[in-house]
């Protein structure tokens, strides 16, 4: 699943001297000069909840016979950990090595980002409400169209509409997202649309346009702070924000109703993530301190230990920086629109088979 970097990501991480803790921020670890550093143990006080790797794992080796050779001895050694003991500090009993991600700060705060799969209403007719087409990749013989170009009409007649929406702000969030379901209501057909390319044309970030043009304050800035200050608006101003963003998203109908990571192993809420491949290969497995958010996306002051899966990427996720898959639908979505927060990750694998890294200090 490809997406463009997620509205979160305009806030920037750890800056100036102070150490902040309002996001999540733990500074109890000293300072770390790589991304990946190995250490001898994982000391954590925090709530435990595996409840949902198992599902992920499995979903791996029913559907990856490369990911299962390279990685099921491994996964074999945590779910004897998870049944027996599940304290971090007894990882090595069981044959597993960690690496603790350095964080933004070299101090092992990890940013956490989330995205979803939105649900958006189409039709497959045009009318005078659902008049905004949803595209399928078209061919270009130079460079395709801008955005603008695109709203203008720069693809008609090519018979690449794959249903219309009545909202442009919905097809724009689910080009954010990369990918989605559609919920055609004309006959009552729910479709999963994956990624199927771009345009080609840089990305901007509409929300860091609100920012910088006073509209919303930067730290109130989320997925639905964008969709409640477009309520307020009219068409051409929308229009006229989307547009400052010519990059433009292409779909792809799939026929089954699975969500797809660059993996190619379907994605399960809260159990998998987006990471930087370099450091973080398809398949691996991390240990997670993975902050909590109260109703109003701020952080309520928990962290609970998880084991996720990098199992998809993405064009902003790189190095200490990682993208958590909340779901499907409204909730997940304003749930994945406030998280811009930081946790502790640890890197698993057996022992003796942790790579060694090159010498890149650990930056955002």
């Amino acid at each position: 699943m490809y997406r463009n970097a997620t509205i979160a990501m305009i806030i920037i991480g750890l800056v100036g001297c102070a150490k902040p803790t309002d996001r999540g921020q733990q500074y109890l670890d000293g300072s770390f000069d790589l991304v990946l550093n190995q250490v001898p143990t994982v000391e954590s006080d925090k709530a435990r909840d595996y409840s949902q790797f198992n599902q992920q794992m499995t979903l791996v080796t029913e559907r990856s016979p490369a990911m299962t050779g390279q990685y099921q001895s491994l996964y074999r050694q945590i779910e004897s950990w998870v049944e027996q003991s599940g304290d971090p500090a007894q990882l090595g009993n069981y044959g597993i090595q960690t690496a603790q991600m350095g964080g933004g700060d070299s101090y092992g705060n990890v940013m956490f980002t989330g995205y979803f799969s939105p649900v958006i209403e189409l039709r497959h007719e045009q009318n005078e409400v659902f008049r905004y087409p949803v595209y399928a990749m078209p061919t270009c013989e130079d460079e395709c169209p801008t955005r603008a170009e695109i709203y203008a009409g720069a693809l008609q007649g090519q018979g690449l509409e794959l249903g219309y929406s009545a909202s442009m702000l919905d097809i724009f969030m689910m080009e954010v997202q990369g990918s989605g379901f559609v919920h055609y209501e004309d006959n009552d057909q729910l479709q999963y649309f994956a990624y199927n390319g771009k345009n080609g044309h840089c990305y901007v970030s509409i929300g860091k346009v609100l920012i910088e043009q006073g509209e919303v304050a930067r730290e109130k800035m989320s997925l639905k702070a964008i969709e409640d200050w477009a309520k307020l608006q009219d068409e051409a101003t929308v229009q006229e924000l989307l547009e400052q963003n010519p990059s433009y998203v292409f779909f792809l109908p799939q026929d089954s109703l699975d969500v797809m990571g660059t993996a190619g192993i379907p994605l399960q809420a809260h159990a998998s993530v987006a990471a930087d491949r370099e450091y973080l290969p398809m398949g691996s497995v991390l240990l997670a301190e993975v902050p909590q958010l109260d109703s109003e996306g701020n952080w309520n002051g928990q962290h609970v230990l998880k084991l996720l899966l990098a199992l998809d990427t993405g064009g902003a996720v790189k190095k200490n920086h990682l993208d958590l898959y909340h779901g499907m639908g409204t909730k997940a979505g304003i749930d994945a629109g406030h998280y811009k927060h930081f946790g502790r990750v640890w890197k698993l694998d057996l022992q003796g088979r942790m790579p060694v890294q090159a010498s890149l200090t650990a930056e955002q």
